[in-house]
């Protein structure tokens, strides 16, 4: 109260410092709303950034979170979106409980403080009326005692003067008496406007300014503690939610200390691990000695004879691939022959080269030039029709290294076990929603659901064929391999009455009994492998399509792997034309295809097709 009390005479500069204070309060509302802004984008960004490293569903990238430093990562980008969450709520908070009270106070107090200064220039102009006033009144005392004198004088002269009649002084003497009671009236009035102006001089500046004054002093004063309150406020928002972000933070900590590279490395040996056994030592080759050069058994490079090996050193890794050769080197598809196409005929005989390249198997070169040729060349799968050119692999997996085979069999086994049981799920629910029906007619009608029941018998059906198809193959490498000879076979007895003998028609081409990869194969039995039960399970794959015909100009006797027999003048279809190494692949029928000389045959290749 005195504080304003003694700043009355400076209304005008009080009337600027309240506007001031209004200003202080708007430009803090403000600072606070931009701060809103900047932790909803900060917010956002947080989101942003924990979505962007998000594993994609159904994508390789899923795959790699079964590690535990991936799964660290993925619970690390978890915890950042709820730490998003939280500056979320910050900004929510100082929105409801300072931005939103802030500009409400602030409309109440523009309206409270002009109504205190409406107050304050509606007493000043009272007082102002009332000096006025009694200015007005004393200048009229003061006029009529003036002329109140005059009046004495005139008839003080007239009475003296001998000369004037009486007549005339007996009026002097009534007008001097009229100017002296105006005198009197005016005296009066004044002394009673005078005491009037003291009064309410002395209630406008002891009661009602220092009430208007105590008012705007409230009204500062309350202005100066709200301001504070919503520091404080500030500062309480951002401390309710330190203990969350904290528990994000040890989340985070936490996932990163499970991170147990042990485990990650023995993840990564089961997801790879391909059940080869490692190669044998290879035989010395004595050169110093006149006699017939030999290829050991044991050492990279096939044997080529007639198909007889003689074991040696007990060794059982005979003809194994080495792991460590990539994977393009070992699974590629069917390719040409390795020897280069032999020269057409020079005679117009087309027996003049009756037994075509001459084979692999005739030639001993040096172990160096074996070495040599079997990592350049790629191996020969002999399925023909379960291998597709840039597509998919086949449905056995028998491209794949052992192990890598079970582990995919086993998948397939588990999943369509699952969609068996989700198959029989709906099948129950039907059945139980049928048995309704006729319970109740009036529910449904009982013979809606038959045809859906069949179909989802018929569903089961294939599906388990599907299941007795996959678990003979996963019996077939459980069998092989050594390391787990001990588990049961899976294989169903439906599978093995229909495949008592084909199930290891095309992986045997592959893989020794012991489970190993190896370049082995029967001269009987290569390229034209007998069609059996298990060939007539890659039937659904695609062949390759055709590109185009060719006609033999010349006969030529396929003896050797890959290739085929024509006779001159024979019509075939070209699925592969020539890469460059002389070799073009064609075929005769659905099974029977292989590679010929280019130069033995014309060959015409369609424009529309794919290959061409």
């Amino acid at each position: 109260f005195f504080f304003f009390y003694s700043l009355q005479d400076q209304f005008d500069n009080l009337e600027k410092h309240t506007q001031w204070g209004i200003d202080v309060l708007e430009k803090y509302i403000k600072f606070v709303k931009e701060r809103t802004e900047i932790e909803l984008s900060y917010a956002k960004q947080l989101r942003n950034l924990s979505k962007k490293y998000q594993p994609k569903k159904n994508s390789k990238e899923e795959e790699e979170y079964r590690y535990t430093s991936t799964r660290a990562f993925l619970a690390t980008l978890n915890e950042m979106n709820d730490y998003a969450g939280q500056h979320e709520v910050i900004s929510e908070n100082m929105t409801s409980l300072i931005t939103g009270e802030l500009t409400r106070y602030v409309q109440e107090l523009k309206q409270e403080r002009k109504s205190h200064f409406h107050d304050g220039r509606k007493a000043q102009q009272h007082i102002e009326t009332c000096w006025k006033q009694l200015e007005a009144s004393k200048r009229r005392f003061e006029r009529d005692c003036k002329e109140a004198d005059r009046a004495q004088q005139y008839f003080e002269k007239m009475d003296a003067d001998i000369n004037v009649t009486k007549a005339d002084v007996e009026k002097a003497r009534q007008q001097a008496q009229l100017r002296h009671q105006m005198a009197e009236d005016s005296k009066a009035e004044y002394s009673s406007t005078l005491q009037k102006f003291n009064s309410e001089q002395h209630e406008h500046y002891y009661t009602h300014i220092p009430n208007i004054f105590q008012k705007i002093q409230e009204m500062e004063e309350r202005r100066i503690v709200r301001i504070g309150e919503s520091m404080k406020t500030f500062a309480e928002v951002d401390r309710q939610v330190i203990p969350i972000i904290g528990k994000c933070l040890d989340e985070i900590t936490k996932a990163a200390e499970s991170v147990d590279h042990k485990n990650d490395s023995q993840m990564v040996i089961e997801a790879f691990k391909s059940g080869f056994e490692p190669p044998g030592d290879i035989d010395f080759e004595d050169f110093t000695q006149p006699m017939k050069r030999t290829v050991s058994e044991s050492s990279l490079s096939n044997s080529r004879g007639d198909g007889k090996s003689e074991p040696k050193f007990g060794s059982k890794s005979k003809g194994k691939l080495w792991p460590f050769i990539k994977k393009n080197k070992l699974m590629s598809l069917l390719t040409s022959p390795h020897q280069p196409p032999p020269p057409p005929p020079a005679s117009a005989s087309p027996s003049a080269v009756p037994n075509g390249p001459q084979s692999p198997k005739q030639q001993k070169e040096p172990l160096s030039h074996r070495f040599n040729e079997f990592m350049t060349s790629k191996p020969k799968i002999h399925c023909f029709r379960s291998l597709k050119r840039g597509g998919a692999g086949p449905e056995d997996f028998s491209n794949l290294p052992p192990e890598q085979r079970r582990k995919k069999l086993q998948q397939k086994v588990d999943e369509l076990n699952r969609d068996i049981q989700k198959e029989m799920d709906q099948r129950d629910a039907l059945t139980k929603m049928k048995d309704v029906y006729i319970k109740n007619p009036q529910m449904g009608d009982a013979a809606s659901v038959d045809h859906r029941l069949a179909e989802l018998g018929q569903n089961i059906e294939k599906l388990r064929l599907e299941v007795q198809k996959f678990e003979g193959w996963l019996a077939e490498v459980e069998g092989r391999l050594p390391a787990r000879t001990e588990q049961p076979r899976r294989q169903s007895g439906l599978y093995e009455a229909q495949n008592p003998s084909g199930v290891n028609s095309c992986a045997q081409d592959r893989e020794s009994p012991d489970g190993s990869y190896t370049e082995e194969q029967s001269q009987e039995t290569e390229m034209k492998v007998p069609a059996t039960d298990f060939d007539d399970e890659f039937d659904d794959e695609e062949p390759l399509p055709t590109i185009g015909t060719c006609k033999a100009l010349y006969t030529f006797e396929g003896q050797n792997e890959g290739t085929i027999s024509v006779a001159e003048g024979e019509m075939l279809y070209v699925i592969e034309e020539d890469k460059g190494d002389g070799w073009t692949r064609i075929r005769r029928n659905e099974d029977e295809e292989g590679y010929v000389p280019t130069s033995y045959v014309e060959v015409y290749l369609d424009k529309n097709a794919k290959g061409a």
